[in-house]
Parts: C-alpha cells; sequence; structure tokens
C-alpha cells in the first residue's frame, strides 16, 4: 500500500502546485514544458529504454502517440485553469469522473455492450458533473460562469488521454516503459512548440527559474506515475482494490487539503456531487478497474 499512498500524494501534490500558481506569478506553460523535459531525463536513467530506428520509426508515425503528446500539456493548463476557477476539490471531480468516458466511447463507437452497473456508474457520473458545475455566478463572486467549461473539457479531454493510453497498450510492440519514455519526449517537443508560439506572440517571457519549477513539477509528475506502476504490480491480484484506492484517496486527500488550507467553500450540490463521485467509483470498481 506504500506505493499507492505515494502515488495518491504525487498526484494532489500537482494540483496543489497548480493552485499555488497564480499566487506566485508561476508561468505555467514554461513550468509544464521543463516538467516534461525532467520526465524525459528520469524515465531514461531509471527506466534505461531501449530503442531501435524500427521502433521510432513506428512509433513517429503513429498518429495516437502525437495526439497524446499533444493532449497532455494542454491538459496540464485546463486544470491549471479549472482549479483556478473551480477550485480543488471540483476539478478533482472532473479529472476522477473522467474515467466513465472510455465506456461511452466503446459503447457509441465500438458497440459494446454495457451491463446494469456500468451504465449505473455513468449515469452516477453524469450528475456528479452537472452537479460539480457552477452554472450561476454567486453574487458578490469573482468566479466565471465559463468556469462550466474548464470542468466538462477536462472531463472529456482525460477521458480521451485513458482511451488513447488504453490503444497505444493494446497496439504497442514495445514495453510500457519504453512507450512511456517516447511519450515524454513527444510532450516535451509539443510544449516546445506551443511555448515558443506563446514567446513569438510576445504573450510571456522566458524565464529561468521556470526550469527549476519545472524541474520540481517534473519529479512529482514522473513520480505519480512511478509509484503507480509499482502499485500495479504489487497489487496486480487485486486491481478493484487499487482503482478503489487510488480514486478515493485522491478525492479525499484533495478535498481535505482543499478545505483546510485553501478555504474552499462548496456549496450543497456541490456536496451532492462528492457524494454521487464516491458511489460512482464504488460502482464502477468491479467493472473498470485499469481505469485510474
Amino acid at each position: 500500500m506504500l506505493f499507492v499512498i505515494l502515488s495518491i500524494c504525487c498526484s494532489v501534490t500537482i494540483l496543489v502546485l497548480l493552485k499555488l500558481a497564480k499566487r506566485y506569478h508561476i508561468d505555467v506553460l514554461q513550468a509544464v514544458t521543463w516538467n516534461y523535459f525532467a520526465a524525459v531525463i528520469i524515465s531514461w536513467v531509471i527506466y534505461k529504454p531501449q530503442l531501435t530506428v524500427v521502433n521510432l520509426t513506428t512509433t513517429l508515425s503513429n498518429y495516437n502517440y502525437w495526439l497524446l503528446a499533444l493532449l497532455m500539456p494542454v491538459m496540464f493548463l485546463l486544470v491549471r485553469s479549472s482549479i483556478q476557477a473551480t477550485g480543488i476539490i471540483l476539478t478533482v471531480i472532473a479529472t476522477r469522473l473522467s474515467l466513465v468516458v472510455p465506456l461511452i466511447f466503446s459503447y457509441l463507437w465500438l458497440n459494446k455492450a454495457l451491463n446494469h452497473s456500468q451504465l449505473l456508474g455513468i449515469v452516477l457520473s453524469l450528475a456528479a458533473i452537472f452537479c460539480a458545475i457552477p452554472w450561476k455566478r454567486a453574487r458578490g463572486s469573482k468566479k466565471s460562469t465559463g468556469a462550466w467549461f474548464y470542468l466538462l473539457a477536462i472531463f472529456i479531454g482525460i477521458g480521451v488521454v485513458n482511451i488513447l493510453t488504453d490503444k497505444l497498450t493494446v497496439i504497442s510492440s514495445s514495453p510500457d516503459t519504453n512507450s512511456l519514455f517516447i511519450t515524454f519526449v513527444l510532450a516535451f517537443l509539443v510544449s516546445v512548440i506551443l511555448l515558443t508560439i506563446q514567446i513569438s506572440r510576445n504573450k510571456t517571457r522566458f524565464s529561468w527559474p521556470h526550469i527549476l519549477i519545472g524541474f520540481v513539477l517534473g519529479m512529482v509528475n514522473f513520480s505519480r506515475t512511478f509509484f503507480y506502476m509499482k502499485a500495479m504490480k504489487e497489487l496486480n491480484r487485486q486491481p478493484s482494490g487499487l482503482f478503489l484506492a487510488i480514486n478515493i484517496g485522491i478525492i479525499t486527500l484533495g478535498t481535505l487539503i482543499a478545505l483546510l488550507i485553501f478555504n474552499e467553500k462548496l456549496s450543497t450540490t456541490n456536496k451532492v456531487a462528492i457524494f454521487f463521485t464516491l458511489i460512482a467509483v464504488l460502482v464502477l470498481s468491479n467493472k473498470f478497474a485499469n481505469a485510474v
């Protein structure tokens, strides 16, 4: 369980760092760019990926890798925006419930039948998202009514990331660690392009301190994946237990930190959203145990 706890702590730490970004005037795109550079270095040192010309050629010609590499930094930016607009708690709900997107995709596009537990899980998840969205701006609140966009965007976007990850796991002939390394490399290249565009348009300026900030974020981001993969090997006979522990752990820890440290406030419908989210995770744990 140690690896599970460490993975949960790393996941929530990333949310906290993104929450603090605005307070300390951190350019998240620069931090995210160097985060992937750090992840490339760390994964190279730890996993020592075995890459061949054929392997690289096949990978670079696979649009799924490029789409995943594009979505990864974009999701970072959207999660940051969601945290700033709605807070950590509601953002956690949207990220955790994104696990039902692959189920919806398999039903609509692959014509796979859904059982009663999966249908109930989807209904509960959609209900939770609906309750989490701040549809109206409260009096005196600075929160934009556009906050609904960020929650829906990360709900769908991270769900698509899960679909692509599962697809690459099935079709890739490389070990998982090789695929992970290649994804980090491509995500770094995409981030560099996005950052270059921003700098060329004078939207931001290059800042050396952001390299250090990005490396800190990168170490935490890589550790989240590293500890999760360790946990999967440790609990390979209890996938539903891992699924429950990771999801409920992140929701619980994220909520406690948001309430106790950042003094986030919850409406009645937001509390209902948390309840629906926890029930959805419980319902789906045996049917969707491999999605975290």
